[in-house]
């Protein structure tokens, strides 16, 4: 078992699809900061997502990275760990490369389960929000299944970019129908707690930002998500938004990073 107080930081971070050279300096930020584990959305399913890979590995991750079957969309979820990987055989058929699941044992001996995913994005007018709400409909019928995963001393953390924000965002965008709102709420419902609003209740923050406007103001939203099972909340250490790779350009989105007892 890990030492008493010994503790793992977990981040998610859209990647934004990276050009190779931008990879190169996202990989570049990942090293110095150095989280446990790494789930990366929006990851190319092409050479520069496998390069990503590469790297991670020869800096002594864990991977897991899946490839999308002939004819789906080419985005997918990486997650990287500093320790053992056994992978989480979810059994999701809608887009499965945009969720991967495995139990991690750390270097320390603390054990958790891991699930990383990325949920599309409303999609163009002539196919708007099809592929989202299915999956979206997916992970839900998934979600208590990844809960029983926990046990009394190995949490179940699901994170990643879901393309929806919480139902008392601000501010409130009336673009957003009650299904959505309806899949954030799923998570409560399959017994997991936001870890973001567990730390900061009331606290209004953005990971993502629209196009400005002519006056130059840009709406924001709160994509990026992290939920542990709720047996656990008493675990969480810290969560927070990590805002430097957006301002640096480095994505367009930032990072969340959890700080997680084990």
């Amino acid at each position: 078992m890990s030492p008493v107080g010994s503790t793992v930081q977990v981040m998610t971070w859209n990647v934004q699809n990276a050009s190779m050279f931008r990879a190169q300096n996202q990989l570049g930020w990942l090293r110095r900061v150095a989280p446990d584990v790494v789930v990366l959305t929006e990851v190319s399913a092409g050479p520069t997502g496998d390069r990503m890979a590469r790297d991670l590995t020869d800096a002594g991750y864990s991977i897991q990275l899946p490839d999308p079957a002939p004819g789906a969309d080419r985005y997918r979820v990486l997650l990287a760990a500093r320790g053992f990987l056994t992978p989480v055989d979810t059994g999701l058929t809608v887009m499965p490369h945009r969720l991967t699941a495995a139990r991690v044992l750390h270097a320390d001996g603390g054990e958790f389960v891991v699930a990383g995913l990325y949920v599309p994005s409303r999609g163009p007018a002539e196919h708007r929000n099809v592929a989202k709400r299915e999956f979206q409909q997916a992970v839900t019928d998934l979600l208590p299944k990844l809960a029983q995963q926990a046990s009394a001393t190995v949490p179940c953390i699901v994170t990643g970019d879901l393309n929806v924000v919480e139902p008392n965002h601000v501010p409130r965008y009336s673009v957003y129908r009650a299904w959505e709102y309806d899949f954030y709420r799923s998570f409560a419902a399959s017994g997991f707690v936001d870890t973001y609003r567990l730390q900061s209740p009331h606290r209004v923050e953005h990971s993502w930002y629209g196009r400005p406007a002519k006056d130059g103001s840009r709406n924001g939203y709160r994509f990026d998500h992290c939920f542990v099972t709720a047996e656990h909340r008493d675990l969480v250490h810290a969560c927070t938004y990590q805002h430097r790779p957006r301002q640096n350009e480095l994505s367009d989105h930032s990072a969340l990073t959890l700080t997680i007892r084990i």
